[in-house]
C-alpha cells in the first residue's frame, strides 16, 4: 500500500513524464497489488451511481454536471476502455493532484474517489488526474478555467481469469498458482520479472491490453506449464492451462502393505540424478510432471531406492520397501 509521501513522489514522476512526452501517460503501469480488485468489473454500474453527474438519458457520463459550490468548478471524470469503447462501470480509483509542488517539493493530493463517475469540485488552476484500473493506469493534466468541464480518460484494459486442469479435470484452486509476465514466451519476448505474482485460479486480474506470458505451477515441484494469452480492452478473457501431471504419495514400509515409517527423508530425482523434491515425513505427497523418476528413502541410517513412472492424471501411491 502506498503512503501519502510515496504517492506524491509518484506524481512528481508523472508530471515529469507528462511534460516530456504526454503520450506516455497512457502507458504508466500501476505498481503493486491492486486493492479490492473487483470480480464484476465488466458489469453494470453499482446501485446508487445514478446521482447528479452520472449517465444521462443518452448513456454518456456527466451529460449534466451538478452546480458547484461558490468559488469552485465541477470536473466530471470517467474512464473508457478505448477511444470509442464503453465507459468503465466500476473498479476505477481516482486521485487528483495539484500540478504545482509545495515548498517541500511534494505535490498535494487534492481529492480522491472510488466512484465510477466522480465529480470533483475544484478551484481554478492546473491539476493532474490519475486513474487506475487494476494494473492499468493513466495520468492526464487538466486545466480548470472559468467553466465546469467533463474529461474522459482512456484505460485500454481487460480482465484475465485463469484456471488449470489435468486430463480435462479442473485442478483445485488451492493447488495451482499463476505468475503473469509481459510479452510472449513463444516469440522470445517476455520480461524477466513477473507483472503479477501468485494469481489464484478464478481470480480476475485487470491488465493493460496486450500479450502476456503465464507460468502455471501445480503443486510445489516440477509441474510447470507456460502459455501465452491475449488480453483485449473491455473484455474478460478466460484461459485454462492444461497440465500433464499427477499426485504421487510416498510410503516407506518394512513389508508390503505395512505401516508407513515415520521421520523418513525423501528425495525425488530424475533418472539422471537431478533433484526434484525433498521432503520429510511418513506419507508425503508430491505433484510431478509425467515421466520417469527415482525416489530415495532414508530412515534410521539406511537408504533404499526405487524407480517409478508418472502418467498424466493418474494419481498413485509409491510404496518403497525398507530391506
Amino acid at each position: 500500500m502506498r503512503t501519502g509521501s510515496t504517492a506524491r513522489r509518484a506524481v512528481a514522476v508523472l508530471l515529469l513524464l507528462l511534460s516530456a512526452a504526454p503520450a506516455l501517460a497512457q502507458a504508466l503501469p500501476f505498481v503493486g497489488t491492486p486493492r479490492g480488485m473487483p470480480q464484476d468489473s465488466f458489469g453494470p454500474p453499482p446501485p446508487g451511481a445514478g446521482r447528479p453527474g452520472a449517465p444521462g438519458p443518452a448513456g454518456e457520463p456527466h451529460a449534466i454536471l451538478p452546480q458547484p459550490p461558490a468559488g469552485k468548478l465541477a470536473l466530471g471524470a470517467f474512464a473508457r476502455f478505448g477511444q470509442t469503447g464503453p465507459s468503465i462501470p466500476r473498479g476505477v480509483a481516482w486521485r487528483v493532484f495539484a500540478d504545482t509542488p509545495e515548498a517541500s517539493g511534494a505535490f498535494p493530493l487534492v481529492a480522491e474517489s472510488s466512484d465510477p463517475y466522480p465529480v470533483f469540485f475544484l478551484n481554478p488552476g492546473g491539476y493532474v488526474v490519475h486513474a487506475s484500473y487494476g494494473f492499468a493506469s493513466t495520468a492526464q493534466r487538466v486545466q480548470i478555467g472559468s467553466v465546469s468541464k467533463r474529461e474522459a480518460f482512456i484505460l485500454p484494459a481487460g480482465g484475465l481469469r485463469l484456471g488449470a486442469d489435468v486430463s480435462e479435470k479442473p485442478i483445485p484452486g488451492q493447488k495451482v498458482t499463476f505468475d503473469i509476465f509481459e510479452g510472449s514466451f513463444l516469440q522470445g519476448r517476455t520480461s524477466t520479472q513477473p507483472y503479477y505474482r501468485g494469481a489464484n485460479a478464478g481470480e480476475v486480474v485487470l491488465l493493460p491490453e496486450g500479450t502476456y506470458h503465464v507460468v502455471s505451477t501445480y503443486g510445489d515441484a516440477n509441474a510447470v506449464v507456460r502459455a501465452d494469452v491475449q488480453v483485449q480492452a473491455g473484455k474478460l478473457t478466460d484461459a485454462t492451462v492444461h497440465h500433464r501431471a499427477a499426485q504421487v504419495s510416498l510410503k516407506l514400509v518394512k513389508a508390503p502393505g505395512g505401516e508407513a515409517q515415520a521421520d523418513t527423508q525423501w528425495s525425488v530425482i530424475t533418472p539422471g540424478g537431478d533433484p526434484i523434491k525433498e521432503s520429510i515425513g511418513a506419507f508425503p505427497t508430491v505433484v510431478l510432471s509425467e515421466g520417469d523418476y527415482r525416489v530415495i528413502a532414508r530412515n534410521e541410517g539406511r537408504a533404499v531406492e526405487q524407480e517409478f513412472k508418472v502418467e498424466a492424471g493418474r494419481d498413485q501411491q509409491v510404496e518403497v520397501l525398507l530391506k
